[in-house]
């Protein structure tokens, strides 16, 4: 009860605002009356009648930023979006991993007792031949074909027995898995209706801006038919759920059974597939994050005509552009993805792209940091012949390459790890912080490097030094600096000093620990 109290005590104040904003705009429309009234001599009709126009006009565009009510789109949308239920069966007994448990006699109480049906319902759960139980979940969804195809998330349908949609209607239709995709979690179901369904249409998540308005309608805590609205809080959001993140972040109120569902632009179209919260007592704060359409629509299409996702594959192993390995490259800022290495056989091997080259855009699309290649390649169709503009040694070149498909094995490849971290004289790279040497067998032996390993093996790092910081380590092996072939520490050295004399800030190194190879900027020290 007070809870209701105190809602309706909120809107009575938001109303009392309103009435208080409604009466000073009232009040300096007369103060305004009266200085026209005062000025009618001076400037005459024609003045005042602009005044009144720009007046009316600013009044007419103010009304149009905030819509009035979002009745009339909810009403449209709410048929096209469904609840999700999906249950699982369990067994309390003894199953393959779990073995069977001797289990004392329910106790006796008075007939009636309370005690003797909770006792007796604990028993029979936990009896090795119980019957099963069933665990379910809600989630939502919404039809995008008339013919019963309904997209949701994966998480919401993970190993369930039996998935349920509920229409807005409370109609129950049983609904069969088409196909799913773990790395962006969505799935795609079918119903059989025999009633006709209502289904809505993907839009342009790309041309969404930040503060556009959304609304979102989905099965919250399974209180179904629910809509809320706010606004496109942000794009782009990596919160480290796959390798293809590019949430849009939202304020509309998202919280638990509204994953899966839709998030709607002002025209009535899908930008957005709700996925997660951000939420530290597991109930909305404001920010919620939805897959965007640009990202789902591709996805879904796959699942639809092949059952399963194909993604395009360029053969790279790639990793970010760092505003020092930018100035090393002479790229001016960081941008683009940065190639450790290629795969032999790959499209872009092929193609005569090379370790060191920064993809710069791709297939005419702009790659702003190391995340949007992955994503804009997969998007690509298989076999199609891609232009990929690269950065290569301070200047652009372009190369035409066929897009292959990438499989399971190669998606794990295509980001490189992040390095954490005679003898040679100290002072050989004693402005990286490094002590170096030749490759010699006792050498390989000690650090574990391959005999195909050709470069200057990294015996010790200074503490605090720039390679410290980068987590440079023993055993590495330093094969390229600046981007060119070195072979012993004297090279190494000599291109030190000659970034040194050319009042470079850092220096670009090659490195390989155990056979991942690595682009690190180590920034020079001068003291």
């Amino acid at each position: 009860m007070e809870l209701i109290v105190g809602r309706m005590m909120t809107v009575a104040a938001v109303g009392g605002v309103s009435m208080t904003r409604d009466g000073a705009a009232r009040n300096d429309t007369a103060r305004n009356g009266g200085a026209r009234q005062r000025g009618l001599g001076r400037v005459g009709s024609a003045c005042v009648a602009t005044m009144v126009a720009v007046l009316a006009w600013t009044s007419a565009a103010s009304a149009r930023a905030a819509p009035e009510s979002f009745a009339d789109l909810a009403a449209k949308l709410l048929p096209s979006v469904v609840n999700v239920s999906t249950a699982q069966q369990a067994r309390g007994g003894a199953t393959a991993t779990t073995p069977q448990r001797r289990l004392p006699e329910v106790p006796q109480f008075p007939p009636g007792s309370p005690f003797e049906d909770f006792f007796r319902e604990f028993f029979d759960r936990n009896r090795p031949d119980s019957t099963p139980r069933r665990a379910t979940s809600l989630g939502s969804g919404f039809i995008i074909d008339a013919s019963g195809l309904v997209v949701t998330n994966n998480h919401v349908i993970a190993d369930a027995d039996e998935i349920t949609v509920i229409l807005q209607d409370d109609t129950s239709l049983k609904a069969e898995v088409v196909g799913r995709d773990t790395k962006t979690d969505l799935a795609l179901l079918r119903v059989k209706s025999s009633k006709p369904l209502t289904a809505v249409k993907f839009g342009d998540s790309d041309a969404a801006r930040v503060g556009d308005w959304v609304l979102a309608i989905g099965n919250p805590f399974g209180l179904g038919g629910s809509v809320t609205a706010g606004i496109l809080s942000a794009r782009q959001r990596d919160i480290n759920s796959g390798p293809y993140d590019d949430f849009i972040q939202t304020d509309a109120s998202i919280n638990r059974g509204n994953s899966g569902g839709p998030l709607f632009n002002m025209a009535g179209e899908v930008i957005g597939v709700n996925t997660a919260i951000f939420s530290p007592s597991g109930g909305s704060i404001g920010i919620g994050f939805a897959i965007p359409s640009a990202l789902a629509r591709p996805v879904i299409q796959q699942i639809k005509d092949f059952g399963r996702t194909r993604r395009g594959w360029l053969g790279v192993r790639i990793q970010g552009v760092t505003d020092e390995i930018a100035e090393t490259l002479g790229l001016g800022k960081a941008r683009g993805a940065l190639v450790a290495s290629t795969n032999d056989k790959g499209p872009a091997a092929e193609g005569g792209i090379l370790a060191g080259d920064v993809v710069l855009t791709f297939d005419g699309r702009e790659i702003t940091d190391m995340r949007r290649l992955p994503r804009v390649v997969a998007e690509t169709p298989i076999n199609k012949r891609a232009k990929v503009v690269v950065w290569r040694k301070g200047r652009e070149m372009a190369f035409d390459v066929k897009v292959g498909e990438l499989d399971e094995r190669e998606e794990a490849e295509q980001v490189a790890a992040v390095p954490k971290g005679g003898e040679q004289k100290p002072a050989t790279a004693e402005a990286l912080g490094l002590s170096l040497s030749t490759l010699s067998a006792d050498l390989k032996q000690k650090f574990s490097i391959g005999d195909e390993i050709a470069g200057v093996v990294v015996t010790a790092v200074t503490a605090n030094s720039p390679a410290a910081e980068k987590g440079v380590r023993a055993g590495d092996v330093i094969l390229e600096v600046g981007q060119e072939e070195v072979k012993n520490p004297a090279e190494v050295a000599a291109k030190v000093e000659d970034a040194r004399k050319a009042n470079r800030k850092s220096l670009l190194l090659l490195i390989d620990r155990q056979g991942d190879l690595r682009f690190v900027a180590l920034r020079i020290d001068r003291n």
